[in-house]
């Protein structure tokens, strides 16, 4: 046993348990407070072992959950950027890679390397694993503003054409899921949970 790498791991294991205390827009479904961004990587995973068959490509299940694992340990530096916030998202980028960088460099090289190829597959969408990850990533706070009251969305004033366009990524990953989106936001749009511009229902949901 090699005494430094295994403290190196352990350094790094300590150190993602940060991810806990990083908190998202998104309210869980039970409760009156935010999801965190480890309860968020978790769920995922789960979504992924029940949603698998909804893939548009035969994908490989334990890719898919090492990226959604990894996703967003970033957010331990630079935190959880709210997606339809324009001025965050303008230096997300950077921060991101700057937290990648310090946090899996705690790792062994070998693992480190491992951590941040996943972290920039994932970013990229360039695979099918990828891009069904992201369909998940996607999905779930859609679920979770539909059994919120839309909560997230009314605070931040976030009108159907804005969730359609972040959303869109979801057909990349799944047809089937898309077009579950889809139903998730028109009804969304009934109930008033979200705002339609013009109080009408796009052309992309008819």
């Amino acid at each position: 046993m090699d005494p430094h790498r295994l403290q190196q791991q352990i350094t790094f294991i300590l150190e993602i348990d940060k991810l806990k205390s990083v908190l998202r827009q998104t309210y869980i479904t039970i409760d009156e407070r935010h999801e965190n961004s480890a309860e968020h990587s978790w769920h995922l995973a789960t979504m992924a072992l029940i949603l698998i068959d909804h893939a548009d490509e035969k994908i490989d299940l334990c890719h898919v959950l090492r990226l959604l694992l990894v996703h967003d340990i970033i957010e331990i530096d630079a935190g959880d950027t709210y997606c339809y916030d324009e001025l965050e998202t303008k230096d997300q980028s950077v921060r991101e890679h700057q937290a990648a960088e310090r946090i899996f460099s705690l790792l062994p090289e070998d693992q480190a390397n491992t951590m941040c190829d996943l972290w920039l597959e994932f970013e990229s969408r360039n695979t099918p694993e990828a891009k069904f990850a992201v369909a998940l990533d996607c999905l779930m706070p859609l679920l979770h503003n539909l059994h919120t009251e839309g909560k997230s969305w009314q605070e931040h004033n976030i009108t159907m054409d804005q969730v359609i366009t972040r959303n869109r990524a979801i057909s990349d990953g799944s047809a089937q899921l898309w077009q579950f989106a889809q139903s998730i936001i028109k009804q969304a749009v009934t109930t008033g949970y979200l705002t339609a511009p013009d109080g009408s229902v796009s052309e992309d949901m008819k």
